[in-house]
């Protein structure tokens, strides 16, 4: 007889939809699994059998073959279990076939029939709801995270008798309660409860970090070591804005199918990734293995904060262009490609010379020679695609007497205020914040005044931009704009912006 199941499979960050058919005919007790299946799923086959006897089911003793398709999709992961052991129990009459075709069933076995739970239930549950199903099944602690999907009844199943049940008609098993949240411990720093206002001096970098917020520009913090360079890159995540609902299903999905996340709720807060610069080039970008998904991944709609910049490899750096231009990552290897997303805020910090103290004749020792290589390791196409930089200079002792310039939370509402004038005016394209605009949706929403025409076309007389370089000058002009409540960009804005930049460009023209 035959039976078919529903069930998925992962492929990266894409889920697959997979059709357990299972055929039992009389011959040899053997079980079989076709279908392109990795170790895990082929291993299935023992789980599967000690699920159904322990359960008190009978395993049928004869010839059983499992085909998994469609036959070229590779399936990975013990997630098809529960499917495969339902199909089993329906191809040999001890469950209504039919009761098969409107459920999903999602979950790892235990040779005692126990449930478990599979990364990646979030990202599953859409892809039920996408296919057409009504019910999907799985282990009661991913059952919270499957129903953050609306529209789609989740039902808890413990053990492989339990998902029989649902399939015949009945309820799903009660949910583990959920773990009390435990009381912060105020003796840990964390880094979204660093604030701005403790950063005294150095006022021109904590306005260019602000205005990187408000837009979610690419910004490089350069200086002598100690002068703030990572306390203020550290402080960033406590002005952004919180995730959208839409942009909060994309993060969790991410790190569900990723690091397992188990949550009952969508993540709100941006992610932040500070990788060390020892990090390789498929660490930061993602490897040819299925799934192997790379640090810039793991920061989309986040931050990615790369603290001394110039030891990173130089290929690990260059990597970096085509996500940062594009805001994706095309990963082509003989066997596998993958595209995925990468919508981030570069964030980077760097000495201005190896020893760090460039310009202090008293400290610094480095040669001529040394400089350049320095200069070399941050090629001009990559300083090309950053949108701010700043150069902090070393603090006199009543620097930290000053005020701070602002607080977290002043900057907050600032950086929330500009976030939904930028949503409100590009709501038709699709885009939400300015540094997302290409250049067809940046003449139309630029609104530049004749005095910021004039500046502009000052700058292009003089060669100080280059096309990609005038472009993010005016993203960042647009930015300021919305910060102070301008619905037309001016000159004073432009000039804000090239001031924000102008040192950038001569950095690039020194490492091309």
């Amino acid at each position: 007889m035959l039976a078919r199941a529903r069930t998925f499979t992962l492929d990266g960050l894409h889920v697959r939809s997979v059709t357990v058919e299972v055929d039992i005919r009389p011959g040899l007790s053997t079980f079989a699994i076709v279908g392109l299946a990795d170790a895990a799923v082929r291993e299935a086959r023992e789980r599967v059998r000690a699920a159904i006897l322990n359960c008190g089911y009978e395993f049928p003793a004869r010839r059983i073959t499992a085909n998994l398709a469609p036959g070229d999709v590779p399936k990975v992961g013990p997630g098809l279990d529960l499917a495969l052991a339902c199909a089993v129990l329906a191809a040999s009459d001890q469950l209504p076939p039919e009761r098969l075709e409107h459920h999903a069933l999602f979950g790892e076995l235990s040779l005692a029939g126990e449930v478990r739970a599979c990364r990646g239930t979030l990202a599953v549950a859409q892809a039920t709801l996408q296919a057409g199903l009504h019910t999907l099944v799985v282990a009661p602690r991913r059952a919270r995270e499957a129903k953050l999907v609306e529209g789609l009844r989740v039902a808890g199943a413990h053990r492989l008798d339990s998902a029989v049940r649902i399939l015949e008609g009945g309820e799903g098993d009660p949910l583990p309660q959920l773990p009390h949240a435990p009381k912060p411990d105020r003796r840990r720093s964390d880094a979204h409860e660093l604030d701005l206002s403790d950063v005294h001096g150095q006022s021109q970098a904590v306005r260019a970090l602000v205005v990187a917020a408000a837009g979610a520009h690419n910004f490089l913090l350069s200086g002598p070591p100690g002068t703030g360079k990572t306390m203020l890159a550290q402080r960033l995540p406590s002005i952004l804005p919180p995730l959208s609902r839409s942009e909060a299903i994309e993060v969790t999905r991410i790190h569900s199918i990723t690091s397992g996340l188990e949550t009952d709720r969508l993540l709100s807060s941006r992610p932040f990734r500070a990788p060390h610069h020892s990090i390789t080039t498929a660490g930061l970008i993602g490897a040819a293995q299925r799934g192997s998904v790379g640090e810039i991944v793991l920061a989309h709609r986040g931050v990615l904060f790369l603290d001394e910049l110039s030891e990173f490899a130089r290929p690990t750096l260059e990597a970096l262009r085509q996500p940062l231009e594009d805001g994706r990552v095309a990963i082509v290897r003989a066997r596998h490609s993958a595209i995925y997303p990468t919508r981030f805020s570069l964030i980077a910090a760097t000495n201005p010379c190896p020893c760090g103290y460039a310009g202090e004749i008293e400290r610094c020792r480095c040669t001529d020679l040394q400089m350049a290589r320095h200069r070399r390791k941050l090629s001009g196409p990559l300083l090309d695609r950053i949108d701010l930089l700043t150069h902090l200079e070393r603090e006199t002792s009543y620097g930290l007497r000053e005020h701070p310039y602002t607080s977290s939370k002043c900057a907050r509402e600032a950086v929330m205020e500009a976030r939904e004038r930028q949503a409100t005016r590009l709501r038709g394209e699709g885009i939400q914040v300015n540094a997302d605009m290409d250049v067809a949706v940046l003449r139309r929403h630029a609104r530049l005044d004749e005095g910021a025409k004039r500046k502009l076309s000052e700058t292009e007389a003089f060669g100080l931009l280059s096309t990609r370089g005038q472009h993010r000058l005016l993203r960042v002009a647009r930015t300021i704009a919305d910060l102070a409540g301008s619905e037309h960009t001016s000159e004073l804005h432009v000039s804000d912006a090239l001031a924000m930049r102008a040192d950038l460009e001569s950095a690039a023209v020194r490492a091309a």
